[in-house]
């Protein structure tokens, strides 16, 4: 054995040098020769010495996303056609593997990957810490389980998988090609990382599938039973991408030394099999109701044929249909179809939509209270079930209200300030950031917030409550969004047992306890999500005529007049705005026609 590399040696091989210029005759990085002593087990795999820039095009020739502007040392180890790395990232800076520290060493049928030290300023400092990544062969796939120790809070860990086939990728819809582009995808929604700079595409759950060939689809997904942010990012090279899988710490916790959950990974021939396995595992872990015995799903809820979209007021003022209005097409709709098949959203009820938050009162020019109450009561007397709309994370500074939550405002894991700011709202064309993004695990956000909707219910006696962006959870320091709105739920079911909570996106430990969404359901794991729960369309979808997506900053969508507009995979919904009733009546009844074939009415 040769003796260990030198401090000044490695920073030749990893560090300002630049790993990725040492190249073996394979065209893969040639091994860090002497990166290990002698004392230790016996060595099975080599260190290679790989960088940021290893087996990656560099420049990028597509889209691309900030990084290193220099060879970031990546020392991995090769494993069952892979090579192997990590990364730690605390609050303060990024962390290697020190690879004059490490060893690979077979474990129980697999490989244990270790470092006792870590290295930063690109390979030319040391710092104390430790990582060890387990790699082992399930069932024809890899488990990989990673710990990690630094001298300051972690922030979060990553894992590095080269070798990834390139093809057509999927992160749960339909595989797409995305040429040389790099990618990517976040878990879950989180709407700083969707709308802010280097935007992510938003993960219903932590699975990455990517076509090779019609046979051979690789697959990785997290068996994490937490939600707990996940990150994939896959960057191409010739023939190969680099995954970058990162686990994420809560970031209401500051922890030195973290285990990472389980990565398993691999190559399977239907891609059918990467998402079952994936989702049977979900169930366990987030103990996912099925559909059919759900205890929180009413009657009622189950028999839903048609749902309608009551547009009310916008931000500026506009009024779609006040109260009044609403009742009257509800009256002509109680003549086309069984009302009691029909569930009636009430989107922007309260006044100018966004603006108004978290006040949720009658609005009076849209008709008062008692415009309001004999809306909804006149609508259940048809036979209708009413459902009002209600922001779960959104409150505007500028209303008295704010004072008495504005602990609850959102900050991302670094603690810069969350915003509602990706939003034109007034056509100015600059967004605008008057809007907080409250966090439900906050309890004086939490409490106002149930107390608003507890209100409405008994006010008005409605069917049932929506929360607008539900589904975004993102990792605040102060407290657990997901357990908040648990919470919420819990809290709001106690109160009134026979009403229900919908909520707009889903992902996947939401299942559990909100049994119905707005926007979802579809593309390849559409059929085990819809094992537990059911969907209408996203208010924005375009209303017949000239596709209006009514309260919604989406302005104008393409209304089809073939197919009305209608989801293969979620309940047809009728979107309703201002012209809706007067200029479009045919084709408010063909969409309910098409509704009632679908459910089986006659």
């Amino acid at each position: 054995m040769t003796e260990p590399l030198s401090r000044r040696d490695a920073i030749k091989v990893l560090g300002v040098a630049g790993a990725g210029a040492i190249v073996g005759t394979d065209g893969l990085a040639a091994p860090l020769a002497g990166s290990l002593d002698t004392s230790g087990p016996a060595l099975v795999a080599d260190i290679l010495p790989l960088s940021s820039t290893s087996e990656v095009f560099v420049p990028p020739r597509g889209n691309g996303f900030m990084k290193f502007s220099f060879d970031f040392p990546e020392p991995s180890v090769a494993f069952a056609g892979y090579r192997f790395g990590a990364i730690v990232f605390t609050r303060e800076n990024a962390y290697s593997l020190d690879p004059t520290r490490m060893r690979a060493e077979e474990r129980d049928g697999g490989m244990r990957i270790s470092a006792e030290g870590l290295t930063w300023a690109g390979g030319q400092e040391q710092a104390p810490g430790r990582v060890s990544i387990d790699l082992r062969h399930s069932e024809g796939m890899i488990e990989a389980s990673l710990a990690a120790e630094a001298p300051t809070p972690i922030k979060s860990v990553t894992l590095i998988v080269r070798g990834v086939p390139r093809g057509r990728v999927s992160a749960g819809g339909d595989f797409f090609d995305p040429r040389d582009n790099e990618l990517l995808f976040g878990y879950p929604f989180s709407a700083g990382d969707l709308f802010g700079p280097g935007s992510a595409g938003g993960l219903t759950t932590p699975l990455l599938m990517v076509r090779k060939s019609d046979t051979e689809h690789f697959f990785i997904s997290s068996l994490d039973d937490r939600v707990r942010a996940k990150r994939f990012y896959l960057q191409p090279g010739d023939g190969t991408y680099k995954l970058e899988a990162g686990w994420e710490v809560e970031g209401w916790k500051d922890m030195r030394r973290v285990d990472v959950p389980t990565w398993r990974l691999g190559l399977v021939s239907d891609p059918i099999a990467a998402v079952r396995m994936h989702y049977a595992h979900v169930e366990r872990a987030y103990r996912l109701p099925a559909w059919e015995t759900r205890a929180d799903v009413p009657d009622w809820l189950r028999n839903i044929a048609l749902v309608t979209t009551m547009h009310g007021q916008h931000y500026t003022g506009f009024i779609f249909n006040d109260y009044a209005k609403q009742l009257e097409i509800l009256r002509w709709m109680a003549g086309e179809m069984p009302a009691s098949r029909a569930l009636i959203f009430l989107a922007s009820w309260d006044g100018r939509y966004y603006w108004d938050y978290p006040k949720y009162e009658a609005d009076p020019r849209m008709g008062g209270e008692a415009g309001l109450r004999r809306l909804v009561q006149e609508g259940q007397k048809l036979g209708f079930r009413m459902m009002p709309m209600f922001g779960c994370n959104t409150a505007n500074r500028k209303q008295p209200l704010f004072r008495r939550v504005a602990d609850g405002a959102s900050a991302k894991i670094d603690g810069d300030a969350m915003d509602l700011n990706w939003v034109d709202w007034d056509n100015d064309r600059h967004q605008e950031g008057w809007l907080a993004y409250m966090n439900l695990g906050v309890p004086s956000w939490r409490t106002l917030l149930e107390g608003r909707i507890s209100d409405c219910i008994a006010r008005y006696g409605v069917d049932a409550y929506f929360l607008d962006i539900v589904g975004g959870w993102t990792n605040n320091p102060k407290a657990d969004m997901h357990e908040g709105t648990r919470e919420l739920i819990a809290g709001l079911r106690r109160r009134h047992p026979s009403v229900v909570g919908l909520g707009e996106m889903h992902y996947d430990a939401l299942l559990e306890f909100i049994p119905y969404y707005h926007a979802g359901g579809g593309g390849i794991v559409g059929p085990f999500v819809q094992k537990h729960a059911k969907f209408f369309q996203h208010l924005s979808a375009p209303a017949p005529g000239r596709g209006s997506s009514g309260v919604h900053e989406a302005g104008f969508g393409r209304f089809n007049a073939d197919t009305l507009s209608l989801s293969p995979t979620a309940i047809p919904t009728l979107q309703v705005v201002d012209d809706t009733f007067t200029a479009h009546r045919d084709t408010m009844r063909a969409i309910i026609r098409r509704a009632k074939e679908r459910a089986g009415i006659p």
